[in-house]
């Protein structure tokens, strides 16, 4: 029993990339290290300084890197100007005076897909969560009986107030 633990933990993946990274890690500190106290130990210049002409010497410090030179001309490229889909439409989509004639099959088809439900991007993980399959999430039909419940009972209040309404209305007149 206690060898079939030690083999789980052996072959256990993730604890085998923690610790090949942990070792990664060590080594390119050490490198750091290293190069840090190469970079440290290089004999820098030591300039005498003009101002003072006889005044102590100055370690030089890294200079920044001169500014780039300045593009002579801007650089102008050519823009094809953008086409709205009113401009791209054909031509028979407007009447004598310019106005847009109404299109009732493109009405429907707009209505249509604002009504469907979007795609997704990853089917295989929807399939998977709606049966329930991650530890600690509810699957996704329980979610949905739950939310059907609730407008079930949301439009049952909804009715009885309005028949409430309705009624009051009618004794009152």
């Amino acid at each position: 029993m206690s060898s079939a633990k030690k083999k789980l933990k052996k072959n256990d993946p993730i604890s085998e990339r923690a610790h090949a990274l942990t070792d990664q890690i060590a080594s390119l500190e050490a490198e750091i290290k290293r190069l840090d106290n190469q970079l440290q130990h290089t004999p820098v210049p030591r300039l005498r300084s003009t101002a003072l002409p006889h005044g102590a010497t100055v370690a030089r410090t890294h200079e920044p890197p001169p500014p780039p030179p300045a593009a002579p001309e801007p650089v102008f490229e050519e823009v094809k100007p953008v086409r709205t889909d009113d401009e791209t439409a054909p031509t028979d989509q407007f009447n004598d005076l310019g106005v847009r004639k109404y299109d009732l099959p493109g009405f429907l088809g707009r209505l249509r897909q604002h009504f469907r439900r979007p795609t997704t991007s990853n089917p295989r993980l929807v399939t998977y969560l709606a049966a329930g399959g991650v530890q600690g999430l509810r699957p996704l039909r329980y979610e949905k009986r739950v939310a059907r419940n609730r407008f079930i009972v949301l439009v049952v209040v909804l009715f009885l107030v309005l028949l409430g309404v309705i009624s009051v209305f009618v004794h009152n007149h």
